[in-house]
């Protein structure tokens, strides 16, 4: 998604339609609400791949430790 493209729920403009708000006060309101719902599913994947990140290095910090301890006599 390009910045500045608003997305829009139908669902959501239809239901404003219906209950007689204007088609242009509806259309900003679908847009409005459609777009705090995908900030906040990207807000959300990005603290999973932070968390994914982290647990990744960790694991890897781990096998490298026992690949040396294994390969370097004590």
């Amino acid at each position: 998604m390009g910045a500045g493209v608003a997305m829009l729920n139908y669902d959501v403009f239809e239901a404003f339609k219906s209950a007689g708000v204007p088609d242009e006060k509806a259309r900003r309101a679908a847009e409005a609400l459609s777009g705090a719902a995908f900030a906040e599913e990207v807000s959300d994947l990005k603290a999973t791949v932070k968390l994914h990140t982290w647990m990744i290095g960790a694991v890897f910090a781990m096998n490298v430790a026992i690949l040396v301890r294994l390969l370097i006599p004590a």
